[in-house]
């Protein structure tokens, strides 16, 4: 048994696999997965019913498995913050949310750096983030 607080075998491979630089797409329910995303990555559906697993609940995961160097967020087109963004904020802090309108987003989640996609339940619109993983320092010597 592992005792990281992230257990999808999946998704722990696909983060193995992956490196700085690569990127991670957390989708709200109403995303296009398949045309709206890189087709290379791999695709993991956790949206098993409206609400339930949430864009905050997988992220409250991943941050505890790697380092996280930028976040991307969806606004709608007058640029809007969000409600779920200070969840967001919460998770990373000290990371700023970079924000992107819907079709910038869009393109950003198709490049060939997005190792992961990963399809939430969550119900709330603009409840996208694309986590670019950071380095993991060498100990101190």
């Amino acid at each position: 048994m592992l005792k990281t607080q992230l257990l999808h075998p999946t998704i722990l491979q696909v983060l193995g696999a992956s490196g700085h630089g690569s990127t991670i797409l957390i989708a709200d329910g109403n995303y296009p997965f398949i045309t709206r995303a890189n087709p290379a990555a791999e695709r993991v559906y956790l949206n098993f019913m409206p609400g339930i697993l949430t864009a905050t609940q997988v992220l409250e995961g991943l941050v505890t498995a790697i380092p996280i160097e930028a976040a991307h967020v969806m606004t709608p087109p007058d640029g809007s913050d969000q409600a779920i963004f200070t969840e967001f904020r919460k998770l990373l802090p000290g990371t700023e949310l970079q924000k992107l309108g819907r079709f910038e987003f869009y393109d950003m989640a198709r490049g060939s750096d997005v190792s992961l996609v990963i399809a939430t339940g969550e119900q709330r619109i603009y409840a996208n983030i694309l986590l670019t993983i950071g380095v993991v320092p060498p100990p101190a010597v």
